[in-house]
């Protein structure tokens, strides 16, 4: 038996797996599960591969072959690649942004944890925040939502094409919007930590015999968390929200081309 691999196929699964790779890359979504680097290039390759197999032939004809023409197609790629995982980064990245406001309201802000995955150094209650927010992305599915956000944007722009320009207004939105959900993420804590700061000062004031550092550091702590275990159950509009901006902002980027 004799396989035969056509060019403009082969061409069309490397463009897409740079595109698969970035957002595999950059999103926390996978990051997470800490496969090996074979195993993840092995995993964008395949999925590459199915897509492409599953695209009709004259969406992936105009892919190039020249050497030149194919070198602008794959840093086409890398572009819209990169802008797919911002969307995806700025939305997590709310959670560890709220976490981290809460790490410096509740006296954490001293400690911090060392990735394992990134070898980097990240907040506590950021960390924890991060990953049930990653645990209930694939709880409700949302991995199958990113499977098909990635089918529909070879379907919008298919690989090979020329991309117009950078949607800057989108990108300043998502960034304005990590802050936002970040907000309310951490706004019911550090509403009640802020009355609590009110009356240690008050307390202060009364009885300034009481050394009020050391009664208000384990009290805010207490509370603080008690409150955050109490709002984590109200939670599900605000990750429902950042979960529906995420692909919301993918479907205008490539309504954009």
């Amino acid at each position: 038996m004799i396989m035969t691999i056509e060019l403009r196929w082969l061409t069309a699964v490397m463009l897409v797996s740079i595109r698969l790779g970035v957002v595999f890359l950059l999103t926390p979504v996978f990051s997470l599960v800490g496969l090996p680097v074979n195993v993840r290039v092995l995993l964008v390759l395949a999925l590459a591969a199915m897509l492409v197999s599953g695209m009709a032939g004259n969406l992936y004809a105009a892919v190039p072959t020249a050497p030149g023409a194919l070198a602008v197609a794959a840093l086409n790629e890398l572009a819209l690649g990169s802008l797919l995982a911002f969307a995806l980064l700025a939305g997590f990245a709310a959670f560890q942004l709220g976490g981290r406001i809460l790490d410096i309201q509740l006296g954490f802000g001293v400690a911090q944890l060392i990735d394992p995955t990134t070898r980097a150094q990240a907040p506590l209650l950021g960390t924890i925040l991060n990953m049930a927010a990653v645990l209930l992305f694939f709880a409700i599915g949302g991995h199958r939502l990113l499977l098909k956000g990635l089918a529909f944007s070879l379907y919008a722009v298919p690989p090979g094409s020329s991309l117009s320009g950078i949607p800057v207004r989108l990108l300043i939105e998502q960034f304005g919007a990590m802050f936002v959900n970040a907000t309310l993420v951490a706004g019911p804590v550090v509403i009640v930590v802020l009355m609590v700061d009110v009356a240690l000062a008050i307390m202060s004031r009364t009885l300034p015999q009481l050394n009020i550092f050391i009664i208000g550091l384990p009290l805010k702590i207490l509370v603080g968390l008690v409150v955050l275990a109490i709002a984590m159950g109200s939670f599900a509009p605000v990750f429902s929200r950042i979960f529906a901006g995420l692909f919301e902002n993918w479907q205008a980027v490539l309504s954009s081309y």
